[in-house]
């Protein structure tokens, strides 16, 4: 990997049970410099989670009033709740050298794009879409009609992954974070100085 401490944005997105958590997990732990962005959400959390940690759990209200403020750098809605990544955290990383690594849904990640044309979109398939149901039903948290919308919402997102610039399958974990580390790499040398999000 390179020497150079350009940092950078990196959105890391597919379809629900691609495994962007586990990739990104190995990410922060090959990266030294690799910055975990914590997004706010509406949603309830879930057993274990950690206001903070996981995500900034807001209200409705608090959450448009980040909106309404340009507090945040992209937001979208999904399954019902409301998700967005905090501006100033992101900058501030970014300035200090750090690849902040953002897992948010495509729509967010265009958003990204738009704000910081030096964003690195990296969108993840799956192996097949019946890997991706048999990942989504290994689970056991959703019914079969989650499961089904799940499905049709990554059917909708893979059509759209020519948007971002690169795709990869997420098929062996080693292969699929070398490639995402080389081009990391390649993009922070290509990267800017300036922070203009």
């Amino acid at each position: 990997m390179t020497d150079d401490h350009t940092g950078l944005l990196v959105v890391v997105a597919g379809p629900s049970g691609v495994g962007k958590g586990t990739v990104h997990a190995e990410l922060r732990r090959r990266l030294p410099d690799a910055v975990r962005s914590v997004s706010a959400t509406t949603r309830a959390p879930r057993p274990g989670e950690v206001d903070g940690v996981d995500y900034h759990f807001v209200d409705v209200a608090t959450f448009r009033r980040m909106v309404d403020d340009g507090r945040l750098l992209e937001w979208a809605e999904y399954a019902g709740n409301l998700y967005g990544t905090p501006r100033d955290p992101a900058a501030d990383a970014v300035r200090g050298g750090g690849v902040v690594l953002l897992d948010i849904e495509v729509q967010g990640a265009l958003q990204v794009k738009a704000a910081d044309p030096d964003a690195l979109l990296i969108f993840l398939h799956p192996p097949s879409m019946e890997e991706l149901e048999r990942r989504l039903r290994g689970r056991g948290t959703e019914d079969d009609e989650v499961i089904g919308w799940r499905l049709e919402v990554a059917r909708e997102e893979i059509a759209g992954a020519t948007a971002f610039d690169l795709e990869v399958v997420n098929d062996r974990l080693d292969d699929c974070v070398d490639e995402v580390l080389t081009a990391i790499d390649v993009a922070r040398r290509a990267a800017t100085d300036d922070v203009t999000f």
